[in-house]
This record gives structure tokens, sequence and C-alpha cells, in this order.
């Protein structure tokens, strides 16, 4: 009897589900924010050392450096997983990767949704993240500098007004305060002097015991938080610009990864059946 011709089979021994372009488009693209975050947690702790041994150990929790190197860590780690994962196709890595992407995308939009829906909350936390910058206001270079920027940018001064400044122990108004700058406030209130060669750190000199209509003439007497709320108010689609910039990459790479996962086990189902199949005379 002859022997029946053995059937060819479907995919050549060479043929590979994994799509080199997918692959190297993840791969590289988790590689750009792996140095991104590397470059953060640099920056951070430089700021960090370049500090006094006691504010490096105080006030952690008001510290620009410490988010920057939080933030910087997290997604050194994430991009690990994606950059490892796409390279040595590892399944268990590229679903950590896409599981934790896809955590920080929803926790994005929730925090965006309740902040929309609980605004008066959402001010009351901001009021209080201010309130606590200003106690630490001379006990961080970094913050003072964040601040002074802040009230600069926004044309303000303090939380709700001026006189939330008398919450700094430098700036308090009591009378039993020795400070020189007693019931003042920072440089970075007062009103800009046209062509000032020199700025004028003492311009904010006694500013908390005039009252609105006096101070107004010399330093800002809005609050920061109301700036704040009508800078967002007028810059929506900025702000939605930006929120699309980061979402965007957010879902390419969660797009990507599960390609890519589908793929590698296509890949694998293929392998196992030409492996069993391999004995097989008529294969």
């Amino acid at each position: 009897m002859a022997r029946r011709p053995r059937a060819p089979a479907p995919y050549g021994e060479e043929f590979s589900f994994v799509s080199p372009l997918v692959k190297y488009l993840l791969f590289f693209f988790n590689m750009l924010f792996w140095v991104i975050s590397m470059v953060m947690v640099g920056v951070g702790v430089y700021a960090r050392l370049m500090k006094h041994a006691e504010a490096a150990l105080a006030y952690l929790e008001v510290d620009p450096a410490i988010l920057l190197i939080v933030v910087g860590v997290l997604m050194f780690l994430l991009t690990f997983c994606g950059c490892i994962g796409s390279l040595r196709e590892n399944i268990c890595l590229l679903q950590t990767f896409s599981f934790c992407l896809t955590i920080v995308f929803l926790l994005q939009l929730a925090a965006g949704v309740l902040g929309f829906v609980f605004s008066d909350k959402a001010r009351g936390k901001v009021n209080e993240i201010i309130n606590n910058a200003i106690v630490h206001y001379r006990d961080d270079l970094d913050l003072q500098n964040l601040i002074d920027f802040g009230q600069k940018k926004f044309s303000c001064c303090g939380g709700i007004s001026y006189k939330d400044w008398s919450q700094n122990m430098y700036f308090n108004c009591s009378d039993d305060n020795p400070s020189r700058e007693r019931c003042s406030v920072p440089y970075s209130c007062c009103l800009p002097t046209p062509n000032q060669a020199v700025i004028n750190t003492m311009c904010g000199q006694g500013m908390q015991d005039f009252d609105y209509l006096e101070a107004s003439k010399v330093i800002y007497t809005n609050g920061c938080i109301d700036k704040l709320v009508n800078w967002i108010h007028s810059n929506l689609f900025l702000l939605g610009g930006v929120a699309l910039g980061l979402a965007i990459p957010q879902l390419v790479g969660i797009l990507l990864s599960q390609i890519l996962v589908n793929q590698i086990k296509d890949q694998i189902k293929l392998q196992l059946y030409n492996q069993q199949h391999q004995a097989d005379p008529w294969y």
C-alpha cells in the first residue's frame, strides 16, 4: 500500500506570529519613558542631597523633590516591565505593565471626575495643601521658590487672602513674634514695578497691618485659590489637551502590550502544535 504524502504545514518553521514592529515599537516607547524616569529620580535625589540635613528629614510631604522621586521610581518600575517584557516576549511582565498602566489611567480619570463632581471638597483640599505650604515656606528652598512662582504667575497672595501669611511663624502678626518679617508677606505678593533693576525683597513689609484697600496699592490681596479656579475655567480647552496628551501614550501602551501578548500566545500555541506533530508520519 502506497504511503500517503505528508500534508503541507500551514506555516513554515520560520514563521512567527509576533510582529517585530509591535515588539520594538513597544520596547522603544517604554525605553523613552524609562530614561525620563531615571532623569526624574536623579534630579529629585540631587535636590534632596543639596538640602540641609534637618530639611532632609522633615516636611517630606510638602517637598517637591520627594514627589519627583516617587513619581520617577513608579514610572521606572512600570516602564522596566514594559521594556523587558517586550524584549524578552514575557507574558507575565507585559500583563503586569498593561494592568498597572490601566490602573493609573483609571485613577487619573476617577480623580478628574471626582474633582469635577465634588468641586467644593477638592477646593477645600487645595486650600489645606496651600496653607500647609505657607506654614513651611521658610523651611524648604524648593517649596519657597514654587510658592513665589505661583504667586507671581497668578498675581495672588496666600490661599484665601494675603492675611493667610500670618500662619507662618516668621510672618505671624502676634506681638511676641521677634522676626523682622513680622506681619509682612513675601516679595512675590508685591505688585510689579516697571523698569525695576533690583528686586525689593522687603516690599511686603508690614502689609498685613493694612486693610484690603490700602494693601492693594502695594501687593496682591486676592488669594491664589480663586485665581487658580478662574484660570482653570478660562483654560479648560488647554487642560483638556494636556489630559488627552497624557492619556494617549497610556492607551497606546495598553493597546500595544495587549496585541503583543495575544501574538505571543498564538506563537506558543503554534510551537506546541508543531512539537506534537513532529513525529506524525502524515504531518
